[in-house]
């Protein structure tokens, strides 16, 4: 239950449970890092989908949570996959924390939620969460890439067509990306730029039923799902309605404008940072698209950096004005501008498509380091900027021999984030030339640094 922070273990039987309980009741248990608590539950069973008992909230509309949504959503792409289960009368899509759509059936969508929950729309990202949702019937006043009514063929859209058949004429292409995204990942810079590509995800066809995927959960389709460029412009309008998101819950003692970069730049450019001054522990950031928006979003809300909670949402401005800005406690202004940046990671097709787009996670990979980079380096490194140094360190060999990468594990995901917002384009020494090397840092699909 990630909105509540909870989760309900069902054990075989009570034995399992209660030992579970009597243990955690004499030592404290910890979750990624954070403590967690175990008590008894009122519930007599976890309820799964299928099970003949789980109708208790079964409805004909769908609520559908998209994680990861690197490629765009529309109504076209969820008909496409959702019409496959039943035919779908109405799609409504809202953008305002990340991507959330309902769909609503004509009859009970038990088959629907079954088949669809946990299922990739492309290879590896555009993950459906479905539950069912409170409406009975959506309320749709036009056709559009956002709204969608399949029963009246007449309520206009931005395009002034309203034909449903459009939909299925033509289609979203599920598989590994949408057509326009055709360059997909160009490869492993061997200079040591970008990260290494992500094992393989399902290898299935690309049209059809899901298929079983990575780690039980389904996909459309198979092949690497690696992160893309930027859309071309004028092909889809954004997803969220501001390039500037809002993020509340940053340490007010560690933070600045540019350990927010730090974190921010894994998922789009970013343009500028302002913290407010009314607003103790909150910053506005404003990246270099809507997209870029969504990604962050997706995947730094509600997790965690130097303990505190993150809270990140699409602002209402539509760009950050500079203004009168104020010291912060480190003695750094409260105001930076990005724009130009070197150290911004989506500055062209190119560039953009070596970035694995990346769930927070416990290891980071790290790139650009100076060659002769050691477990000393970098705990001396850790040591001097003041967090935890990593649990374990693997260098990579034979990649460049003009700088080095690897992989840094940490014990958990906050420590992994603390890092990454201290570390990111830490400046190296470099002993052979007058510029240093900028340390850079992203998150990895690895499970450890071994």
């Amino acid at each position: 239950m990630p909105k509540k922070r909870q989760a309900l273990v069902e054990y075989e039987d009570l034995n399992g449970s209660c030992t579970a309980v009597t243990y955690a009741n004499d030592n404290q248990i910890y979750i990624s890092g954070h403590p967690a608590f175990v008590n008894y539950s009122t519930s007599q069973k976890i309820s799964r989908p299928g099970d003949p008992d789980d109708s208790r909230s079964v409805n004909n509309v769908l609520l559908l949570t998209i994680m990861n949504p690197i490629y765009p959503v529309t109504t076209d792409v969820l008909y496409t996959v959702c019409n496959n289960c039943g035919p779908v009368q109405r799609i409504v899509i809202f953008r305002k924390n990340g991507v959330q759509a309902m769909v609503e059936y004509p009859l009970l969508a038990q088959r629907a939620k079954a088949s669809l929950n946990g299922a990739d729309i492309y290879s590896g990202c555009c993950t459906l969460k479905i539950e069912y949702a409170k409406p009975t019937r959506l309320n749709v006043f036009k056709n559009d890439q956002d709204t969608w009514d399949y029963t009246n063929p007449n309520l206009s859209g931005q395009d002034g067509s309203a034909n449903p058949n459009k939909r299925v004429r033509a289609p979203a292409l599920l598989g590994d990306h949408p057509p326009e995204y055709a360059g997909g990942y160009h490869g492993y810079d061997e200079s040591g730029y970008g990260p290494p590509p992500p094992p393989h995800y399902s290898e299935g066809r690309r049209m059809g039923p899901p298929m079983r995927g990575r780690g039980g959960a389904h996909s459309y389709g198979g092949g690497p799902g690696y992160g893309p460029p930027p859309p071309p412009p004028g092909e889809y309008s954004a997803h969220a309605d501001s390039p500037v998101v809002m993020v509340y819950g940053l340490e007010p003692a560690k933070m600045n404008a540019d350990k927010v970069f730090n974190v921010f730049c894994l998922y789009g450019n970013v343009e500028r940072v302002k913290f407010m001054k009314s607003k103790p522990g909150a910053a506005m950031v404003e990246m270099g698209d809507c997209y870029a928006v969504d990604r962050a979003i997706t995947h730094l809300n509600n997790n965690f950096l130097f303990g505190q909670k993150l809270s990140v949402c699409v602002s209402k401005q539509q760009a950050i004005m500079p203004g009168q800005s104020y010291e912060l406690e480190d003695g750094s202004t409260s105001f930076k501008d990005f724009h130009g940046s070197r150290n911004n990671r989506f500055t062209s097709p190119e560039q953009a498509a070596k970035n694995r787009i990346q769930h927070p996670s416990n290891v980071l990979h790290f790139f650009n380091a100076q060659p002769d980079s050691s477990v000393e380096i970098f705990t001396q490194i850790c040591e001097d900027v003041g967090v935890k140094a990593p649990a374990n360190i693997k260098l990579f060999t034979g990649k460049s021999e003009r700088s080095s990468s690897g992989l840094l594990e940490w014990e958990s995901i906050n420590d992994a984030m603390e890092a990454l917002s201290m570390i990111n384009h830490y400046q190296m020494k470099n002993a052979t030339g007058p510029y240093p090397y900028t340390l850079k840092l992203c998150f990895s699909t690895a499970q450890h640094a071994t």
